[in-house]
C-alpha cells in the first residue's frame, strides 16, 4: 500500500478530491499496463477507459498522489515512471522527464505525505530517484541529489514516514532495509537495525502513527517489524508471528486505522493478516480469505477507511477484494470480478484518496 494513504482515514464511498468517486488502481503486466476501476461499497465498477498513451512496459507498482489528482506507475522500459493527471479518469500524461530519469526497471513508487515529492525505486544504480512534485499541472521538478551512501541494490519497496521526515527502502542486498532522513532532499542515513531482516526484502510500510516499520522478505518469518522514532530503528518486535506467512512475502500494508498488518505472499493462503498494536503482532486472523486466492499474491492495500482489503495476484482474476471487518477479520469477497478483466499478472494496487 502507498503509505501516504495512511494520512487520510476517510470513507471509501465518499467523494474523491478530483472526481467525486473512489477508485482502485492496478499495475500489471500486459497492455495497457494500468487499469483503474471506480470503487464503492458495492465493489468494482466498470473500468475507466485506458489512457491514450500507456506506460512503456510491464507495470510493477502504482500510487495515487495524496490529493488524488495524479496517478504514478513504475514500469519496465524508459522512462521507467509515468504519471497521469487524474480527474474522473485518465487525463493528460505529464511531460516525460528529459534528464535524470530512473536508470532501469522501476520496482516501487511513492509520493510524500504532503504530495510534494515523488520517489522511484529501480534496479540500476543509484537505485532510487526522487523528484519535487508540483500538485496540479506542474508535475516533475529537477531531480534531487542522490542519497549518500546509495542503497546497495534494487529498491523493491519505498515508503515515507507519515510525517514525511524519513524515507525507507526494501532492498535485495546489504542490510535489506535502509532508511534516510528527509528534509528537502536526502539527508543522513539512519543506523541499521541491530537485528536485520534475514533475507532479500520486497516491501516496506510505516504504521499510520509512524511508530512502527514493517519489512516483507523472502525467508524465515517472512515479515519483520521494528519500532520507529525520530532516532530511527528500535529493537525488533518479538516474537515473530506465531503463524508466519507461508511463502515469500511480496507486499505489506498496515490498515489505516492501525489495527492490522497484512502480508501478501506466494503460498496458500497467500494473504495473512495480523492484529497490530504497540506490542507487535497478534494472533493471525482466521479463517483465511474465502474463496481462496488463486495464485501468488504480489501486493496488498487497505481502503482508506479500513473497510476493504484488496490483493493483486499472478493468475486470473489478477485482483480480488474482500470486506474487512476489523476485529472480525475477512468478510465476503466482492463479486463479480472486475470488468474489463486485467490481462496478466498484477503487481501493485492503490486505493484513491477520498474526502
Amino acid at each position: 500500500m502507498d503509505p501516504t494513504t495512511q494520512r487520510l482515514l476517510m470513507s471509501s464511498s465518499s467523494a474523491g478530491a478530483g472526481t467525486g468517486t473512489s477508485a482502485l488502481a492496478v499495475a500489471h503486466d500486459g497492455s495497457p499496463y494500468v487499469t483503474v476501476y471506480p470503487w464503492s461499497v458495492s465493489g468494482f465498477g466498470t473500468g475507466y477507459t485506458a489512457p491514450a498513451s500507456s506506460p512503456a512496459g510491464n507495470a510493477k507498482a502504482i500510487a495515487f498522489s495524496p490529493d488524488g489528482t495524479a496517478l504514478a506507475i513504475a514500469h519496465e522500459t524508459s522512462p521507467y515512471v509515468t504519471v497521469y493527471q487524474w480527474s474522473g479518469g485518465f487525463g493528460t500524461k505529464y511531460t516525460p522527464i528529459v534528464g535524470n530519469r530512473p536508470t532501469g526497471t522501476a520496482r516501487s513508487v511513492a509520493f510524500s505525505p504532503d504530495g510534494t515529492v515523488l520517489v522511484v525505486g529501480h534496479d540500476t544504480s543509484p537505485f532510487v530517484t526522487a523528484y519535487p512534485w508540483s500538485l496540479g499541472s506542474g508535475g516533475f521538478g529537477t531531480k534531487y541529489g542522490n542519497p549518500s551512501p546509495l542503497p546497495p541494490s534494487t529498491v523493491w519497496g519505498a515508503a515515507f514516514s507519515p510525517n514525511g521526515t524519513a524515507l525507507a527502502f526494501a532492498t535485495d542486498a546489504g542490510n535489506y532495509v535502509i532508511a534516510y532522513q528527509w528534509s528537502g532532499g536526502f539527508s543522513s542515513i539512519y543506523s541499521a537495525p541491530s537485528t536485520l531482516p534475514p533475507s532479500s526484502a520486497n516491501g516496506v510500510a510505516f504504521s499510520p502513527d509512524g511508530a512502527a516499520l514493517a519489512v516483507a522478505h523472502f525467508s524465515s518469518s517472512r515479515i519483520t517489524a521494528y519500532p520507529w522514532s525520530g532516532s530511527g530503528f528500535g529493537t525488533k518486535y518479538t516474537p515473530d508471528p506465531l503463524t508466519p506467512p507461508t511463502g515469500t512475502a511480496w507486499g505489506v500494508a498496515f490498515s489505516p486505522d492501525g489495527g492490522a498488518l497484512a502480508v501478501a505472499h506466494s503460498t496458500s493462503p497467500r494473504l495473512s493478516v495480523y492484529p497490530w498494536s504497540g506490542s507487535g503482532f497478534g494472533t493471525k486472523y482466521t479463517p483465511d480469505p474465502s474463496p481462496a486466492i488463486s495464485n501468488n499474491a504480489n501486493g496488498v492495500a487497505f481502503s482508506p477507511n479500513s473497510a476493504e482489503i484488496a490483493v493483486v495476484i499472478s493468475a486470473s482474476p489478477y485482483v480480488a477484494a474482500y470486506r474487512w471487518t476489523g476485529g472480525g477479520g475477512f468478510g465476503t469477497k466482492y463479486t463479480p470480478d472486475p470488468s474489463p478483466a486485467i490481462p496478466s499478472t498484477a503487481n501493485g494496487v492503490s486505493f484513491k484518496i477520498v474526502s
